[in-house]
This record gives structure tokens, sequence and C-alpha cells, in this order.
């Protein structure tokens, strides 16, 4: 009796039903033979789902198929759909993640340049704890120009490089399409602004553009390497002395998975990209997480001056997301002693980015750009640097608001990496790392790839980057400044409850100048400092 209420159960019923249509429509063919030829069109269907429910029974993978046969498909193809059902019936216009509805709109407005306004009020919460706004005045300028500009280029290069304050951030070809590649570097050619390479080097989707680009140097030295994976001064020299790269970016870490290296499986290296990046074909492409070339702060900077005179004086920097803040002082304590400086620091968010990255290391491991960028700021001030460095930040930026924030908290410019995928039409598909992306912007599949027309998504490039600085400059003049380098941190407030409202002034305190080589105030800080240093980040470790 068990055994029968076993195989009868509710659960079994799909199972059983397409097996007695199968039998029924095979037994009626049998008996009445050629009258009732439409049957074996249900007579096939019940034989799939019957073949399907058998071997669901006799699968040993999946628990939930052995019980329920058949009927657990669907859970499958709903868990697959989930996200785009979530995304198109159910999120409200400031969900989504990691970017709202609201804000992957507003980008594609401005790529498009349709109407980007808002009727009826915020729909963000005022008084819930984290919201922020700025202080306008009440005497408002007429907006300038809104091509800011910031010169990058410290005492020893010989050839400064005017940019942008709002650029393309590191995305590689092999993680993008090479049509992809093409519209970003156009539209940076068209609205004049600068389109960082990422680590897989320069490509001649890049060159084919013409626009400005930061080649930014990895660990696997893509593009400057030897067999071995050395750097190669000699390959490194011959590509950074092109006229259209602009800055050399050392990448020490970045936001998505700080301090893992990766592996572009071999399957995947293509001959285009084994050409490119310089390593063999038919192997995996390994991107160490550590550098070959230094290992403390001392041979950071000897490295640094050395890329800047190969390159014929272009600025030299490095690109890192925050970790041990001692082992940041180390090298600002090597900067100050040894009068050799970067010319450029880029602080990466941990809120990055566009590469996959494990669970633990996109959720949990670095610091959020804010955080850093700040400690940043206050390093170099507090050992008297800042003047001869220029700040670059990445990190959720999107908006002229973020701009503007960032810029309170250090920085001279912001780079955006997925503000630009989604003005060459990224939906947020979350499926950059399985090479199916539904719009040819993070894949290699040439089919789709072609999806993504370039001529039309130049123009969406360019218009986004210009939509956003006017907005920047309606901002300014709105505030009663002049340029965003003019943002300070006692012009923005924070909520940190419902009856209580912070400045980003006592948030963020700032550094006096040269107060480190003095001694900080804060103790922590001061202790810090004393143990930074510059011949070993080990040893600087706080």
């Amino acid at each position: 009796m068990r055994m029968l209420s076993l195989v009868f159960a509710p659960r079994h019923w799909p199972l059983l039903f397409s097996a007695g249509g199968f039998a029924w429509c095979l037994a009626f063919m049998a008996l009445h033979p050629g009258e009732h030829d439409w049957l074996a069109i249900p007579l096939v269907l019940c034989g799939l789902l019957t073949t399907i429910g058998l071997g669901d029974l006799i699968q040993k993978p999946h628990a939930v198929l052995r019980n329920y046969p058949i009927l657990a498909h669907l859970r499958f193809l709903i868990e697959e759909i989930r996200p785009e059902i979530r995304q198109y019936l159910f999120e409200s216009e400031t969900d989504g993640a990691p970017f709202s509805r609201d804000r992957r709109a507003l980008v594609y407005q401005r790529a498009k340049m349709q109407l980007d306004k808002r009727p009826f009020g915020t729909q963000l919460a005022p008084y819930a704890d984290g919201y922020e706004w700025l202080l306008h005045s009440f005497a408002p300028r007429p907006p300038a120009d809104p091509d800011f500009r910031v010169t990058v280029g410290g005492p020893g290069c010989a050839q400064p490089y005017s940019a942008s304050v709002f650029n393309i951030s590191a995305m590689s070809f092999g993680a993008l399409s090479a049509n992809a590649i093409r519209a970003l570097n156009g539209g940076a050619k068209r609205g004049g602004f600068a389109h960082d390479t990422g680590e897989g080097s320069l490509s001649p989707h890049h060159e084919a553009q013409g626009g400005d680009v930061i080649w930014e140097i990895g660990s696997g030295y893509f593009g400057c390497r030897t067999l071995d994976g050395k750097f190669s001064p000699e390959k490194f020299a011959e590509i950074a002395r092109k006229d259209q790269i602009k800055m050399i970016e050392i990448k020490l870490s970045q936001g998505a998975k700080p301090g893992h290296g990766g592996v572009l499986p071999a399957a995947k290296v293509t001959p285009e990209i084994a050409a490119i990046r310089g390593v063999p074909l038919g192997e995996d492409c390994v991107s160490p997480a550590a550098h070959s070339a230094f290992s403390t702060p001392l041979e950071l900077l000897a490295f640094a001056k050395n890329l800047r005179d190969l390159s014929g004086g272009k600025p030299v920097g490095v690109k890192f997301c925050l970790g041990r803040p001692g082992e940041f002082l180390a090298l600002v304590k090597a900067m100050a002693q040894t009068g050799v400086t970067l010319d450029f620091i880029v602080v990466d968010g941990k809120e990055g980015g566009t590469g996959a990255a494990p669970g633990e290391f996109m959720d949990h491991l670095g610091t959020p750009m804010r955080e850093g960028l700040n400690f940043v700021h206050n390093a170099l001030v507090g050992a008297g640097l800042r003047d001869k460095i220029r700040l670059g930040c990445s990190g959720k930026i999107t908006t002229a608001f973020d701009i503007a924030r960032a810029m309170a908290l250090g920085a001279d410019w912001c780079n955006a990496a997925r503000g630009f995928m989604f003005s060459v039409g990224c939906i947020q598909s979350l499926a950059c790392h399985t090479d199916a992306c539904p719009t040819g912007v993070a894949t290699q599949d040439p089919w789709r790839g072609r999806a993504l027309v370039v001529t039309d998504k130049i123009t969406r490039v360019a218009n986004y980057h210009r939509a956003t600085l006017h907005c920047l400059a309606e901002l300014l003049a709105a505030s009663g400044l002049d340029h965003p380098g003019e943002f300070s941190l006692d012009q923005f407030r924070r909520r940190v409850s419902e009856t209580n409202v912070a400045s980003f002034a006592d948030l963020y305190p700032a550094l006096e100048p040269g107060e480190l080589l003095r001694g900080a105030r804060d103790p922590n800080l001061r202790l810090l400092w004393e143990r930074a240093d510059p011949q070993s980040f080990a040893a600087s470790r706080g």
C-alpha cells in the first residue's frame, strides 16, 4: 500500500500522465492504423517527457529531480530567468544591483540625448539613513564651459597631459568585445577624454579610433613582456612612445578582486589576443597577483621612473584598491625621502568593477572608494606631496553628483567603467563572465559582438560624457563655483539618523599640510607613519 501511495504521489503525476498518455496514444494508433495520424504529435511529446522523467529518477547529481521528475525542471527554468523577471517586472526605480534602474535609465537617456528630467519629486527617501545632498548658494553663477580639464604630470614629466575630469576606466580587450572597445575609444576621441586600456594592453581596436589612451601595465606585463612573463623594456618603449598613449598606469590591484591574480583559459586565448598580449597561443594567459619587476616601495618608484624615461617623459602613476594603510604610507614615505614622485595615483574602490571575481573578494575584500580616496588624499597632504601628485578615482561613478562628491573627497578626476558600458548598450544582465553577453559588450563571440554597431555607439559614448559634464557645470553654478576642483567637504551633508545630519568635513577629518612629517594628531596614524618602511611593504603593515 505504501509503495502504491509513493508511486501515485502528486509529485509523480507529471511522469505518470506522460507515461499514460504515451501508452494510450501508442495503443490507440495500433488499434486504428492510418485513421488518427495526428496522434503522432502527442505521442512524441509524451514519449519525450516520459524519457526525461525516467532519466530524472535514475540520475544522481540533482536530488530534487529524483524526487520531482519532470516537475523540478520548472524550478531550474524559473531560476534561470529569475534575474530578468525581477528586472523587468518587479524592480522599482530605485532597486537593482549593482546599479539601480534609475541610474541605468539616466545613462541611457543621456547617451541617446533623450529627456533626462524627472517629474513629481525625488523617489529617494530624504529622511532615511545615508541620504546625501549638496548645499547650493543664494548667489548662483552662470554655468561654466563644461570641458573641465586637469593637467597631469609632475616635475620630471616632459609630456604632461591635459585630462578631462571624467574618463573611461580600465577595461581590457578580451573582457570587452572588439566593437565595444572601438565604440568606447571612438567616443573618447569625439568627446576629448581618455580611455584606459585595462591590463590587456593596447589593441588595434584602440588604435583604429585614435582616442587618447591610458596604457595600463598589470602584473602580466601584457604587450611588454618576455616569453617567460617578465617585463621587457624594449617592447614597452616601442608601444609607450606612440602619440596616442598619453599616460602609463601601473596596476597594483583592482577593486573587484584586490590581491588576486587572473587566468584567461587557453580556450579563450585567440590568435588575436595572443598577439596583442604577447602570450603563447594554446596556453593559459596568467596574470599573477604580484609584480615581478618590483617588490618594495623604493623599487616601485624606480620602476615608475624607468617607465617615464622609456616613454619619453609621459606621466606615470599607479592604480590600486587601498588595502593595509601602512603599506601605502610606506610608498608615501619613500616619495618624501627620495624626492622621486609618481605623477598620479588612481584609487579604485572595492565597489568596482567589470572583472569577474570570487564572491568573497567582491563582497568583503578591499576598501570602498570614498574611504580609500580620502585616506590617500590625506596621506599626500600630510606628507607635503599633494600638490605634486594628481588623484583619480573609480567606483560606481555614473552621475555628476558622484563626480562632485568624489572631487570634494580629494579626487582631481574620475573614471567610470560600467557607466560607459551602459552608454554602449549594457543592460546589466550579469552575464559578463559567461561569454554570452546579450548586447555584444562583454563577449568574444563574434556573432554576439556584431550586434553592437560601432558608429551608433560612438555617438552615445560622447553624448553621455558631454551630458554628464553639462550637469556637473550646472551643479557648480548652483553652488556658486567655477571648477569642480573647488568642491569642498563642508558643502556635502549625509543623514546619519532620522534627526541627525553630519557634514562630510566631520565624517572625513582632514590632515593639515605636512602633519605626518610633524607628527599626526591621531595616535594610530602617527604610529602607522612611524612604522612605514620605504624598503619593505611587509614591514609597514599595520
